[in-house]
């Protein structure tokens, strides 16, 4: 898919008709998109009943802080809800990461996980465990019946809003009142 094309660092915005619970008023970061390999996105506004320090403790970390302890982390997607994702700006040289934009990164590998602990990690970071993953072509079918809208990547949504205003905050941003928009959608 050429670039123009491509949602590569796009956040998909879920349609209020969609119903799916996986992806009910969900804004996922699309960090991956072709038409060779389809698509893979990041939930990035519902967070889990789990703190960074779980995280942390699991993996036999201790946090720098209590606050850094009581970060929330999201619920990235149904696919390997077991896997871990860093969503970050640039900074550092980790083991995995993927260059989503100049000013977007995931990286999966426990070294960003360890600097983080120690207070040492990116300064603007979340975790969220699982991933959003289409086929080839069934993002754009998803698309095309009205699922979802697509909006090129705004860092303030990502990195500087409370998680659970993100989906309410997109729609305003569009100049859209969700109460007053109709869940029925057709095609002209």
């Amino acid at each position: 898919m050429s670039g123009e094309n491509s949602l590569t660092n796009h956040l998909l915005v879920a349609m209020p008709s969609l119903a799916d619970p996986e992806f009910s008023q969900t804004v996922t970061l699309v960090c991956e998109h072709s038409l060779e390999k389809g698509a893979l996105g990041i939930v990035i506004n519902k967070p889990l009943p789990m703190t960074l320090g779980e995280v942390f403790e699991q993996m036999s970390l201790e946090p720098a802080s209590a606050e850094l302890a009581g970060r929330s982390v999201l619920r990235g997607g149904p696919v390997h809800r077991d896997r871990g994702f860093v969503v970050h700006r640039p900074s550092g040289r980790w083991d995995s990461s993927h260059v989503v934009s100049e000013q977007i990164q995931v990286t999966t590998s426990k070294d960003i996980l360890a600097a983080m602990a120690r207070g040492e990690g990116p300064a603007d970071a979340f975790i969220a465990l699982g991933y959003a993953g289409w086929e080839v072509g069934q993002l754009e079918r998803e698309m095309h019946d009205n699922a979802w809208i697509s909006l090129p990547v705004d860092e303030r949504i990502v990195f500087e809003m409370p998680f659970e205003d993100r989906w309410h905050a997109v729609w305003r941003q569009l100049g859209i009142d969700i109460g007053r928009m109709s869940h029925v959608a057709g095609h002209a």
